[in-house]
């Protein structure tokens, strides 16, 4: 049944203003690539976090404070996230919202639990940079194609491209050099370096992969 809906999805004219009608996600579906997302940005602030580097978006901005003040950088990406939860409801619709902070609070719970199941004694930094950035980034795809965002500057991202249609990836590369000229203060010339190979990582995911229009799964 699913291959002749798909079918279906693909051939011209099959909806009344000529465009492709998209196939909806189920619920398991989007639960299933939750986990998946929250698990995959955890794991790569987990990898940051062990060598000291930041990265961009709103994962980023909660490492950077997390060297500043003793509180979980899981308990502070929710801080963080809170006053955009409001502008994700203006900019993105209510279901959105709800779905996005269910993801924060899943990224807030792993990440206080996930330094239980998983202990890293060393990582190479520049592997943990391009490492850690791409999952992040994986991520935070694996939640856009199903209506969620992390929070944060991902939803500002997110929104630009519905509504304005500039690509989520550039927009959030230009925020991430803002997070890193404030990083400047904080962290050491070497890991800073390093913390901008992260960002770049995190955001060539987005430019290469975010691209809407060419799946027809929603």
């Amino acid at each position: 049944m699913i291959f002749a809906r798909l079918w279906a999805s693909l051939k011209p004219g099959n909806t009344n203003d000529g465009s492709t009608e998209r196939l909806k996600h189920t619920p398991l579906e989007d639960a299933y690539a939750f986990a998946i997302g929250c698990s995959m940005i955890v794991l790569g602030i987990v990898l940051l976090k062990t060598v000291g580097l930041v990265t961009g978006g709103v994962a980023g901005i909660a490492l950077l404070v997390s060297y500043l003040i003793p509180l979980p950088v899981g308990v502070l990406f929710m801080m963080i996230n809170v006053p955009f939860f409001i502008f994700a409801y203006l900019g993105m619709g209510r279901v959105f919202m709800i779905k996005t902070i269910i993801v924060s609070m899943a990224i807030m719970g792993l990440a206080v639990l996930m330094p239980m199941a998983v202990h890293i004694d060393y990582v190479q930094p520049l592997f943990a940079a391009v490492f850690g950035g791409t999952i992040i980034g994986m991520g935070i795809l694996s939640l856009a194609r199903h209506g969620a965002g992390a929070g944060g500057t991902g939803v500002l991202s997110l929104y630009l491209q519905k509504k304005r249609g500039i690509n989520a990836g550039q927009t959030q590369l230009i925020i991430d050099l803002i997070i890193m000229a404030a990083s400047m203060f904080v962290i050491p010339g070497e890991r800073l370096l390093y913390s901008v190979v992260s960002a770049a990582a995190m955001s060539l995911v987005m430019m290469s992969w975010h691209r809407p229009e060419r799946y027809i799964g929603r």
